[in-house]
C-alpha cells in the first residue's frame, strides 16, 4: 500500500471558492481512481490561498486484471446488431464465442483487462480532473489551453511507501509534475522537496504556511479574542466572516486597532457592515458602553515593526470608509426627521415589476393588507397601515444604497428619528424576517401583521401575473416568501381563512397589473365605467387563482410539516376537511391525526374504518341505493351490536362538542374508542345476514362509523 501526495499550486484562488473546490478535487480523483480499479483506506482535501492539497492514504500498487463476459445477439442476427455489439466491446468479429443458447446459436464477448500499475492511474485521472475542473469561473493564461480558477504554476504529484517516494510522472499543458512546493510568497518563497504528506506539512508549516483551513481559522479566533481581551473589549462572532479570512491568508497574523471617535455615534450594525464588507475587519465590542470601537484585521505576514505600519495604512483606509458611512447617515437623518416624504415621493419612480407598477404602488397594497390582516394577530389596525407605509422607505436612503444588507434595520433607526412609536420602528426591522429556516419569527402584532403582508404581496403579485416557481427555478424566491408565511402564521398562532385573504390581494395586483399595461392607451383609471367593466372578471379570475396560491401553500406546508415528523398522507386526509385555508387550525389537526394514529388503538381503528367503509361502498353499489338512514338499536341482535350502538353513542356526544371547540385530540382520543367495539361487532356479527331489515340495519351502521370518523379527518386518503 502507497500514500498519494497531490498538490496544485496557482496564483491566489478566491476565498469563497475554497470550500467547494476542496470537495470537488477529492471526489474527483478519489471516483476515478476507484472507478479505474485502485482502493484506498482514507482522503482528505485541503486548501491555502494559493494551492489545492489532496492527501490518500491506503492506495493499492495497481489495479486487479478484470474478465468480463457479454452476451451478444444471436449468431443469425442482422449485421447490423452484431456490428453494434462489437462496437460495445470494441473486439473484432473473429474473437467473439459462439455458444449454444436456448434460442440457438449466440455471440459471447470474453473481454480481457490486464491490471495497471497505480502511477499510470493516477497521471491519466489527475489529468482529467485538471482540465474538467469545475470552477466557478476560470481563466486562461499565456498561449496555452488549460483553464485554471488563477494561473497554474505547478503540479506536485507523489507517491510514498516505506521504501521511499517516487515522482507521478505527468504533464499538463507544458507543467511537468514533481516533488517540489513553495512556503509562504513573502516569509519563505524558495522552493523545497517533499517526501510524504507529512514531512510536506510539517515543512510548509516551517515556511510559514498553515496548510488546514480549520487549523487558520482556529488560530485566527484565538489570537484575536486574545487581543479583544487583552484591551478590556470583546470580539464580535462572525464565522462567515472568519471562514473567509483563512482563505486570504497563509500566515495569519490578527493585529487589534481603534476606531477614530468621530465614527461611534454611528449605529453597530453600519461599523460592522462597512469594516466586513469593504475591509474584512472583525468588530471588537466595549461591554461597557455596548458600543462597536475597534477591530480586528488578519495580516498575511509578519512584520519588524509587529504590523504597525499594517494597522496604520488600515486605519487610514478605514476612515475614509467610515467618512461615507458618516455623510451617509447625516444626510439620512436630516430625511428621516422631517418624516421621510421625500424617500416616500422618490419610490414613486422606483419600478418594482413591470407589470405591478412602482414600489409605492406595492407600498399601498401591502398597507392595504396590513390593516386587514391586523385584527388576525392582534394588532392596531392604523398602527399596522402607518408601519406598512413607512418599513420600505429606506430603500431610497443612501445608507441602504451603499449597503442593502442593512435595509429594514436602517429603516427601525430612521422610524425612531422620525417620532414613530417603537411599534413602527420594530415593524420596519423585522418585516423582512422570516429570511430562511433558521432566521428568527417576529412575535410583536405589528410586526407580524406587516411581514405578513409582505410576503403575501409578493406571492399574490407574481401569481397575478403568472410568474410561479418552476422546477428548481424560482428567481422571484416564491418559495422562501411561502415558507415565511407559513413559519409567521404557524409561530403565533394565527387564525382565519387565508383563501379570502389571497383572494382580496389578488385584486389588488390585478388591478395594478391592469394599469401598468394600460399607461399607454386611453384607459382612465379614474372613470367608474371602466372599473365596473373590469371588476367582476378581476374578482372571478382573482378567485382561480386564489385557490392555485393556496395549493402552493399547501405543498409548502407538507414540506414544512413532513421535517417535523408529520407523514404526508396524516397531512392529506387533514387538507380534504373543510377550513384547511386556516393553516394554524390545518397543523393542529394533522398534529393530533398523527399522535393518535401513533397509538395501537388509533392504527387498529383506521383498519376498521377501512373495513365498513368497503363492505358499505360494495353493497350501496350493489343494491344501487345510499344506506343512510339511520340505524335503529332495536333491530340488533347480539351484544357486540348493542355495544357497537352504546360506543357510537357515547364517541359522539364527546366528539360533536370537542370538535367545535377545535379539540382536535380529544376528538380523536374519542374516535379510538371506537376500534374495540369495531372490532368485536365483526367479528361476532355477519353484516349480510339474511334477514333484509338486520342487513340493511347493519349496513346503516357500518354508515354511521364512517360518518363519525369522516367527521374528524378524511381517512381515506391515509396510506395502507
Amino acid at each position: 500500500m502507497s500514500d498519494l501526495l497531490i498538490e496544485l499550486f496557482s496564483e491566489e484562488i478566491p476565498a469563497r471558492m475554497q470550500a467547494r473546490a476542496r470537495v470537488d478535487l477529492q471526489k474527483l480523483v478519489t471516483d476515478g481512481l476507484v472507478e479505474a480499479g485502485l482502493t484506498y483506506a482514507s482522503a482528505g482535501a485541503f486548501s491555502t490561498p494559493r494551492r489545492l492539497t489532496l492527501a490518500v492514504e491506503g492506495l493499492s500498487a495497481e489495479s486487479r486484471a478484470v474478465r468480463e463476459e457479454r452476451k451478444g445477439p444471436n449468431v443469425s442476427a442482422p449485421p447490423a446488431a452484431v456490428e453494434g455489439f462489437l462496437r460495445s466491446t470494441g473486439l473484432t468479429l473473429d474473437r467473439l464465442e459462439k455458444r449454444a443458447d436456448k434460442k440457438g446459436e449466440v455471440y459471447f464477448a470474453v473481454i480481457e483487462k490486464p491490471g495497471r500499475k497505480a502511477p499510470e492511474i493516477i497521471a491519466e485521472v489527475l489529468e482529467a480532473t485538471i482540465r474538467t475542473f469545475p470552477w466557478p469561473k476560470s481563466m486562461r493564461w499565456g498561449n496555452g489551453s488549460l483553464r485554471w480558477v488563477r494561473p497554474l504554476h505547478s503540479i506536485l504529484c507523489l507517491m510514498s511507501d516505506e521504501g521511499g517516494a517516487e515522482v507521478v510522472p505527468l504533464t499538463v499543458d507544458g507543467i511537468v509534475s514533481g516533488n517540489t512546493t513553495r512556503g509562504h510568497r513573502f516569509l519563505s518563497p524558495g522552493a523545497f522537496s517533499v517526501t510524504s504528506f507529512e514531512d510536506y506539512a510539517a515543512k510548509l508549516k516551517r515556511a510559514h504556511v498553515i496548510l488546514d483551513s480549520a487549523e487558520r481559522e482556529a488560530a485566527i479566533w484565538a489570537e484575536a479574542q486574545t487581543l479583544a481581551f487583552a484591551a478590556g473589549m470583546e470580539l464580535v462572532e462572525d464565522k462567515g466572516l472568519l471562514t473567509e479570512v483563512a482563505g486570504l491568508v497563509e500566515w495569519p497574523v490578527p493585529l487589534m486597532g481603534r476606531i477614530a471617535d468621530d465614527f461611534l455615534g454611528l449605529p453597530a450594525e453600519v461599523l460592522q457592515t462597512s469594516m466586513k464588507e469593504h475591509q474584512k475587519f472583525f468588530s471588537v465590542r466595549n461591554p461597557k458602553t455596548g458600543r462597536i470601537e475597534g477591530f480586528v484585521t488578519v495580516a498575511n505576514t509578519v512584520t519588524a515593526d509587529h504590523g504597525e505600519t499594517i494597522l496604520k495604512g488600515n486605519q487610514k483606509v478605514l476612515a475614509a470608509r467610515l467618512s461615507d458611512a458618516k455623510f451617509f447617515w447625516e444626510n439620512d437623518l436630516r430625511v428621516a426627521k422631517a418624516g421621510m416624504g421625500e424617500w416616500e415621493e422618490g419610490l414613486k419612480a422606483v419600478t418594482f415589476h413591470n407589470k405591478l407598477g412602482s414600489q409605492a404602488d406595492r407600498i399601498a397594497r401591502i398597507a392595504a393588507l396590513a390593516r386587514e390582516i391586523a385584527p388576525m394577530v392582534g394588532a392596531d389596525a392604523d398602527v399596522a397601515e402607518r408601519a406598512a407605509k413607512l418599513a420600505k422607505l429606506d430603500l431610497r436612503s443612501a445608507m441602504v444604497g451603499e449597503f442593502p444588507e442593512l435595509q429594514g434595520l436602517m429603516g427601525m433607526y430612521y422610524a425612531r428619528e422620525a417620532g414613530e412609536v417603537d411599534a413602527v420602528a420594530n415593524a420596519a426591522r423585522d418585516h423582512y424576517s422570516p429570511l430562511g429556516p433558521s432566521d428568527a419569527v417576529p412575535t410583536d402584532p405589528v410586526s407580524v401583521a406587516v411581514a405578513l403582508a409582505d410576503k403575501i404581496d409578493t406571492l399574490t403579485g407574481f401569481w397575478a401575473i403568472d410568474e410561479k416557481p418552476t422546477g428548481s427555478k424560482d428567481p422571484f424566491a416564491l418559495r422562501r416568501a411561502a415558507l415565511g408565511v407559513l413559519r409567521l402564521v404557524l409561530g403565533n398562532g394565527v387564525r382565519g381563512g387565508l383563501a379570502n385573504i389571497l383572494g382580496a390581494q389578488i385584486q389588488r395586483n390585478l388591478w395594478d397589473k391592469f394599469r401598468s399595461g394600460a399607461l399607454d392607451s386611453t384607459f382612465d383609471p379614474d372613470s367608474p365605467i371602466d372599473m365596473n367593466a373590469t371588476r367582476a372578471s378581476f374578482e372571478s379570475e382573482s378567485g382561480a387563482i386564489a385557490m392555485d396560491l393556496l395549493a402552493f401553500f399547501h405543498d409548502r406546508l407538507k414540506v414544512f410539516l413532513k421535517d417535523q415528523g408529520i407523514r404526508h398522507d396524516v397531512i392529506d386526509a387533514c387538507l380534504a376537511m373543510p377550513g384547511n385555508d386556516d393553516l394554524t387550525l390545518l397543523v393542529k389537526r394533522a398534529t393530533a391525526l398523527q399522535a393518535t394514529l401513533q397509538t395501537e388503538d388509533g392504527a387498529n381503528l383506521v383498519q376498521g374504518y377501512k373495513r365498513a367503509s368497503n363492505i358499505l361502498t360494495q353493497a350501496e353499489q350493489k343494491d344501487g341505493v345510499e344506506y343512510s338512514f339511520g340505524a335503529d338499536p332495536k333491530f340488533a341482535e347480539t351484544d357486540e351490536e348493542r355495544a357497537l350502538f352504546a360506543a357510537l353513542d357515547a364517541a359522539e356526544q364527546t366528539i360533536s362538542p370537542a370538535m367545535k371547540a377545535e379539540d382536535f385530540a380529544q376528538a380523536m382520543q374519542a374516535m379510538a374508542t371506537l376500534r374495540a367495539p369495531i372490532d368485536a361487532f365483526f367479528t361476532a356479527t355477519q353484516i349480510n345476514s339474511d334477514n333484509q331489515i338486520v342487513r340493511r340495519n347493519r349496513l346503516n351502521l357500518l354508515h354511521r362509523i364512517r360518518t363519525i370518523c369522516l367527521s374528524v379527518a378524511d381517512l381515506t386518503k391515509l396510506d395502507g
